[in-house]
């Protein structure tokens, strides 16, 4: 129930932001209108309630123990499937995308720990900010949907696919990929990458 209310107050919280036009720079830069901005905040908050199996690991300090490995909607699957959209309708070059996606990718593993009752986490603007540098440094015409791209793969990757050895280690009975949804370091860097590019 406490999430429900503070993914309500976070879309309340988003919809100010908008009205005063801060969101919808981040988001006319990706080339999205206000209505599809909406649509799409809207998608990731009811997504953020859906996780979906995807798979178990054994526990290294106990055989019998399980972790239950699922996948977040609004914290992953929307987020990616957004990714795929800019890929699609921007003319970013595959080579610029995978090297900034690898810098990203390779910063989150390096800072990412697995903190025991929450998973696994990271400095907030460290990886939003190196996704808008390299982006910029590597297509500057192009850097609000490269940093967005970079930023959002390069966490989903780095911090939470490349870590999930380490949720075996800490026992936990779950993990979600793209954890918290809305509030996932997923979303926030790839939203902060584009406001910084």
């Amino acid at each position: 129930m406490a999430r429900f209310l503070l993914l309500i107050a976070a879309f309340m919280f988003f919809v100010a932001f908008v009205q005063i036009g801060i969101l919808t720079v981040a988001f006319d830069k990706l080339g999205l209108s206000a209505d599809s901005a909406y649509l799409l905040f809207l998608t990731i908050i009811v997504g953020s309630m859906i996780n979906l199996p995807l798979f178990e690991l054994g526990n290294d300090e106990d055989s019998a123990a399980k972790t239950r490995i699922l996948v977040n909607v609004g914290g992953c699957v929307v987020p990616v499937a957004f990714c795929l959209y800019l890929i699609n309708h921007h003319p970013l070059d595959p080579v610029r995308v995978i090297a900034a996606v690898s810098v990203v990718t390779l910063l989150s593993w390096k800072v990412s720990r697995g903190l025991p009752g929450i998973g696994i986490g990271m400095p907030v603007f460290l990886a939003p900010i190196t996704a808008a540098a390299v982006s910029y440094l590597l297509d500057a015409k192009h850097a609000a949907p490269l940093a967005y791209i970079s930023g959002t793969l390069g966490v989903l990757i780095g911090s939470d696919l490349l870590h999930l050895k380490d949720l075996r280690r800490m026992g936990a009975p779950f993990a979600s990929i793209g954890g918290a949804g809305s509030f996932d370091g997923i979303f926030i860097t790839g939203i902060v990458a584009v406001l910084l590019s």
